[in-house]
């Protein structure tokens, strides 16, 4: 029995009977009565998210966003979406704050501030400053991705690693055997961005277990820097007839550069990658890649984020998810035999 049918055989919003639970906001005597029949009808015993809730807290989460400078992209723009939709179904609000450089003062505030029962941190490092700092205040926090030693902290994820190696087995199975991966900008990788790294190493391993010739390129998030690396990608490994990619903001400057370049998609190249699902589908011609579900591991986020707030000794939970290739329209055959075949 949730809340849900408890709104429902009382005859009042599901916000309301939030409400009648926690003290939030005031409900009627009449409507409070009426939902308190309901409940002892059903035996509804409140979990430990509206116990938590009525110790009066801030019923406000935290989520922590990429510097407010940065262009979001469309797969971090659906985590954006599906925390904040996820916080409200749970009758909490979402303080937005960016990190990175000057932005980490509004970082040190939401922390420090006692602004929020807990925190959502997106784009997670290897080595990640922010974790240890929410680990050393002590506050509930979730990861949007995970360090270099995952199993001290609560995250959802997606496997770059063995979503890139699908990739690249897919573009083997096709015949393609000089491919490309085009990561995320030196910059992230460099930093040891999780899923630019994670990236890197499932497009070695796939690559050395299918004997192919594999380039790896960093790409900067935009649609001009994505056609530049293309650019300089064909005129320095002329034989490459296929890429992987990880970048979904640059990939519709990587069809602009091979259509300049005089190649078909998926005739003459092929495109594959990870991106959200939306990007994907309105490509043209749509991408085959692993679509991310933001929507889901962004309301798994809020659901660990509430029970580690409800009770702070809760195991940490760990999602880590792999969607299946959908196949669209930019993979191909290769076109031409090639010498290392």
């Amino acid at each position: 029995m949730n809340i849900g049918e408890i709104a429902r055989r009382s005859g009042v919003a599901r916000s309301t009977v939030s409400y009648a639970l926690s003290g939030k906001r005031p409900v009627s005597e009449e409507t409070r009565r009426r939902i308190q029949a309901v409940i002892d009808e059903l035996g509804y015993r409140p979990n430990a998210v509206a116990k938590a809730l009525k110790e009066g807290r801030t019923h406000t989460i935290g989520l922590v966003i990429p510097p407010a400078s940065r262009r979001l992209t469309d797969m971090q723009l659906g985590f954006v979406a599906s925390v904040v939709d996820a916080a409200a179904r749970a009758d909490l609000d979402v303080l937005l704050s960016p990190s990175g450089g000057e932005h980490d003062r509004s970082f040190e505030r939401v922390i420090s501030g006692k602004r929020v029962d807990g925190v959502i941190v997106m784009e997670i490092r290897l080595e990640d400053e922010r974790v240890a700092r929410l680990r050393q205040a002590r506050l509930p926090f979730v990861g949007i991705g995970r360090t270099r030693h995952p199993e001290d902290m609560s995250w959802v994820d997606i496997d770059y690693e063995k979503l890139i190696a699908n990739c690249v087995h897919h573009l083997a199975d096709l015949g393609h055997r000089r491919i490309a991966l085009v990561n995320r900008s030196a910059e992230l990788v460099a930093a040891g961005y999780g899923p630019g790294y994670r990236a890197q190493m499932g497009f070695t391993r796939a690559v050395a277990e299918r004997g192919l010739h594999g380039v790896e390129t960093c790409c900067a998030d935009d649609i001009n820097s994505g056609g530049a690396c293309v650019e300089r990608l064909l005129e320095e490994h002329p034989g490459v007839t296929a890429i992987a990619t990880v970048n979904e903001a640059a990939t519709p400057g990587v069809y602009r550069a091979l259509t300049h370049a005089g190649l078909v998609v998926p005739r003459d190249f092929s495109i594959a990658g990870v991106a959200a699902g939306q990007l994907a589908e309105n490509l043209h011609p749509p991408l085959t890649a692993a679509d991310v579900p933001a929507d889901e591991l962004g309301a798994q986020a809020v659901e660990m984020l509430i029970q580690r707030i409800a009770d702070p000794a809760t195991p940490h939970g760990h999602v880590l998810v792999a969607p299946p290739i959908s196949l669209r329209g930019t993979t191909g055959p290769a076109r031409l035999p090639d010498p290392l075949a």
